[in-house]
């Protein structure tokens, strides 16, 4: 997998969709604002959460999760899976700190409420498709034309950790 390129798209799509299992088995995603710890992914995703929402519940109970990260006008996705744990370091939370978090934490890095998920990475894939409406609706046709199935970009898939790299 080229980490490289992986590593540009987390670092463009700052929203992604995390999903939890909830107690009765059903999956259950919400939007989340992603860290961007100013350092190239090591296997590790940040986000910051309060410690209070089901979700914090959810992972306590089943810590698998996925994270989704979609740019639709670019053609990029990224889906990452792993497992998520809740880490209370105020330390950390300053390190990661940006101002755009005080949306949702208005008291700032000093909320009572605040934490962070860390999610460790197990597999990652991501869809490179090119953006250029013209090179895809080139490729639609040709592949019509041949009956060849189409080609929409480049996808990678790893695994990380124990499994894999």
């Amino acid at each position: 997998m080229d980490i490289q390129r992986l590593n540009a798209l987390l670092h463009e799509i700052q929203i992604a969709m995390l999903t939890t299992i909830e107690p009765d088995g059903r999956l259950r995603s919400r939007p989340m604002a992603a860290v961007d710890t100013g350092e190239p992914f090591n296997d590790d995703l940040w986000f910051f959460t309060s410690q209070a929402s089901p979700k914090t519940e959810e992972i306590q109970e089943d810590p698998r999760v996925n994270v989704c990260f979609s740019e639709p006008k670019r053609q990029h996705y990224v889906s990452l899976s792993g497992t998520c744990e809740l880490v209370r370091d105020p330390e950390l939370a300053r390190r990661y700190w940006k101002p755009l978090f005080r949306a949702w934490f208005p008291q700032g890095v000093d909320d009572p409420d605040l934490a962070l998920l860390r999610v460790r990475v197990e597999q990652a894939e991501y869809w490179d498709t090119p953006s250029s409406k013209v090179v895809q609706i080139a490729g639609l046709v040709k592949a019509l034309a041949t009956g060849e199935r189409v080609h929409p970009g480049k996808h990678e898939r790893e695994k990380f950790g124990q499994t894999g790299s």
